[in-house]
């Protein structure tokens, strides 16, 4: 009687180059995004939630070991621009050995074009425990307008 036995996949270089993409894949999948701001070099984009309600839109964005004095957030032609700075605070001393540097310094950038007019005079900003917020209120011209509809 003869048996069938199933041989995987060929170890010949077209499939170790097509197991290498699959497994490249997958690997790079759960990693974190990068921005355009941080490709081009231009700085750390800090990770952002935007929200939009009726009459609104709330960002929150982190800004991890920030003081509220070196955040400066703009917003022109429709454009919102948040940007920061942290300086390293490593004091090196005689001795010591770095084993582990993961913090971020340098210069925090991120811009987002909303797609709304925001009415620039009643936008608030807050900061507390490295969130920034910020709230800001729609155009009174581009705000939904619900219209009744009358039956008979």
């Amino acid at each position: 009687m003869n048996h069938l036995i199933r041989t995987p996949f060929s170890t010949g270089t077209a499939a170790r180059r097509w197991n290498d993409d699959f497994d490249s894949l997958f690997q790079n999948f759960l990693q974190p995004l990068r921005f355009a701001e941080e490709e081009a070099g231009q700085g750390i984009a800090p990770r952002l939630d935007v929200v939009e309600r009726d009459n609104e839109f709330v960002v929150k964005a982190e800004m991890p070991g920030m003081k509220k004095d070196d955040i400066e957030v703009s917003l022109e032609n429709g454009v919102l621009t948040i940007t920061a700075e942290t300086k390293s605070e490593t004091e090196e001393k005689e001795g010591d050995r770095v084993i582990r540097s993961e913090r971020r310094y340098g210069k925090y950038l991120r811009s987002l074009r909303l797609g709304k007019e925001i009415d620039e005079k009643k936008v608030q900003a807050s900061y507390k425990d490295g969130i920034l917020e910020l709230v800001l209120p729609k155009a009174e011209e581009v705000k939904p307008k619900k219209i009744a509809v009358n039956v008979g």
